[in-house]
């Protein structure tokens, strides 16, 4: 029996491409920023990866993606390490990541903020509707169909839209 060489970081990278966000299936976890590092040894393969946030409720279909995606290409035993420092944040996604959001009709985050006060707003500040590209948008609610987004709505175009919030 052939011992399969030792993949290096950019090989296993690429078979974590394949891992796709349950919730936004669009994306793959690596252009997310959730997998932080992954290394693999003739003792099988570790990967650290980084919620969404500590509540996410994808994170457990994710760790099986993870653990298929790698056992598809006999890489194994693997151990999946959770770290929440530092926090993750919308930065850490790729700009082919912002692309696809808005090309999937999910407005991309803006840059988080840098400070560690949080400005207090009236109102949140327009975005850019993914279908029309108009900013003549306004925010119906916080809240959208996870923790990550919100509802935005296009006077434009009329339509409504989600907002990846920056975080």
């Amino acid at each position: 029996m052939v011992k399969r060489a030792i993949p290096s970081r950019e090989e296993l990278f690429e078979i974590l491409q394949s891992v796709k966000d349950p919730e936004v299936p669009v994306l793959s976890v690596v252009e997310l920023g959730i997998i932080r590092d992954v290394v693999a040894s003739d003792a099988g393969v570790v990967v650290t990866i980084t919620p969404t946030y500590s509540g996410c409720p994808a994170m457990h279909a994710i760790e099986l993606e993870i653990r298929r995606a790698l056992a598809a290409e006999a890489l194994g035993p693997v151990e999946i390490r959770t770290t929440y420092s530092p926090a993750w944040t919308t930065d850490w996604m790729t700009a082919e990541a912002r692309e696809k959001l808005e090309a999937y009709g999910i407005a991309p985050p803006g840059r988080a903020e840098s400070s560690e006060l949080i400005p207090l707003r009236r109102r949140a500040a327009t975005i850019r509707c993914p279908y029309c590209k108009s900013h003549n948008t306004e925010q119906k609610s916080v809240f959208g169909s996870t923790a990550c987004k919100s509802i935005w709505f296009c006077n434009e175009c009329r339509q409504p839209f989600e907002e990846f919030k920056a975080i």
